[in-house]
């Protein structure tokens, strides 16, 4: 589905709606004269304008007027303050696509009164085109919009639809928040390193690797994380060892404490 001859505006200049800007010019899916981004710190909005060459403004509704696609970027505690401005004001919109943890279509439409609303949950490697995003929309979202909503939030990676907007809250706390378990993860695992006598530069070359690898190899192969566990496993090794004090540390139900209290907040968010 081509953007020619289309305008999309973002509301909120941040790391996410920089990250979907660079990807839709990286691919070539429209050019800088098509985006027109606004954001209230006049910082970001330099520093987009930069590096992209595309339109800025402190105005939202500046921005919305010369659109027919937009994209709200702004984080669902501020969504209150956003919306209310647009309400009547966008009904030439085509499609509206909102990554607001939590934020629902029902508010979003009811918000904006227009029904052609998107709801999207990307998360942070999107920077580096190596995100995904899990997205629905409402019932009035037409094919051809369906098919630019799927561009634009592939221009960050990979991206799923799902036909139910439960599966939402549920990829916030799975995948949206995911990097940062991550993360933590990498953080502990560096520092045991350290602690075992490694300096940090080489304890964390070896782990950031392992991890980038392992990655790698499980995708590869598409054999199931538990195949390969067992592959490094063997019978009284240090590997068992090692998996023996996770799993007696709780690390199974941590993690699914964390996701679980991920997505608990994300319901919140909504209905707040």
């Amino acid at each position: 589905m081509s953007f020619e001859g289309k305008t999309i505006a973002f509301i909120g200049a941040g790391v996410m709606g920089s990250a979907i800007i660079g990807g839709l010019l990286k691919k070539k899916l429209v050019v800088p004269e098509q985006i027109i981004a606004s954001d209230p710190n006049e910082q970001a909005r330099q520093a987009i304008a930069s590096q992209y060459g595309i339109q800025v403004t402190d105005d939202n509704m500046e921005a919305a007027k010369q659109a027919q696609i937009m994209v709200l970027c702004v984080k669902p505690q501020f969504m209150g303050k956003v919306l209310p401005p647009f309400y009547g004001e966008v009904a030439h919109l085509e499609m509206v696509v909102s990554i607001a943890a939590g934020v629902t279509l029902k508010t979003i439409e009811e918000g904006l009164a227009n029904m052609n609303v998107v709801r999207a949950m990307p998360n942070t490697p999107a920077q580096i085109g190596e995100g995904i995003s899990v997205w629905t929309c409402a019932p009035e979202v037409g094919e051809d919009q369906r098919a630019q909503a799927q561009q634009i939030l592939e221009a960050m990676g990979q991206a799923i639809y799902v036909d139910d907007e439960k599966y939402l809250d549920m990829a916030t706390a799975l995948s949206g928040s995911g990097p940062a378990y991550l993360f933590l993860f990498i953080e502990a695992w560096i520092d045991a390193g350290v602690k075992m006598g490694f300096s940090r530069a080489i304890a964390e070359a070896l782990v950031k690797q392992t991890v980038s690898g392992s990655t790698a190899y499980l995708n590869h192969t598409g054999a199931h994380p538990t195949v390969l566990r067992n592959q490094v496993t063997s019978p009284g090794g240090t590997t068992a060892a090692g998996l023996y004090e996770l799993e007696r540390g709780g690390l199974r139900t941590a993690v699914a404490d964390a996701v679980w209290a991920a997505y608990k907040r994300s319901q919140e968010l909504g209905e707040g």
